[in-house]
């Protein structure tokens, strides 16, 4: 449906460093600093969510608490992370609902020597990917990244926001 772009092994170096030496990602689209802006799908005064800067799959988006936290269950009372988890449900449900999935992968990545802001991925698998191509293959650079317009970027988080609406 959509051509990819391969990343080349510096690219990921250079990922990697700003990743390990460079500001919170998370933290940055949060401030609003316009070097880090995403395409939000959804926003409460705990919780953000985004489309994927670097998707390998159509529909990937981002989910994060607003307070740079860095531990998925440790660093959250239990009500957070349940409300935390209930607009991971809803997102990942608007995702599905939008992009024609086989299934939806929920996981959280990351660590503490990069993006260590905690955040769950919200991966959307379409029907037809072969067994081989799916589960961690499915998100790998190696797979590519997805060409995707800054329109249709904009029109993906659009209609993924007024499912969750």
């Amino acid at each position: 449906m959509f051509e990819r772009y391969t990343v080349d092994a510096k690219d990921v170096e250079a990922y990697a460093r700003r990743c390990q030496t460079g500001p919170c990602f998370i933290c940055e689209i949060v401030a609003g600093n316009p070097d880090y802006e995403h395409h939000m799908v959804y926003e409460d005064e705990a919780t953000v969510a985004f489309l994927n800067k670097y998707p390998t799959l159509y529909g990937y988006t981002l989910v994060a608490p607003r307070e740079h936290r860095e531990h998925a269950t440790g660093d959250f009372e239990l009500e957070e992370y349940l409300a935390l988890q209930r607009v991971i449900h809803r997102v990942a449900e608007a995702v599905r609902r939008e992009v024609t999935v086989e299934r939806v992968y929920i996981l959280t990545l990351g660590s503490q020597q990069g993006n260590s802001h905690v955040h769950w991925h919200i991966a959307p698998l379409p029907p037809g990917v072969p067994y081989g191509e799916q589960q961690l293959a499915a998100l790998s650079w190696e797979r590519g990244i997805l060409k995707l317009s800054e329109e249709e970027k904009a029109s993906l988080a659009a209609r993924i926001h007024r499912r969750i609406a």
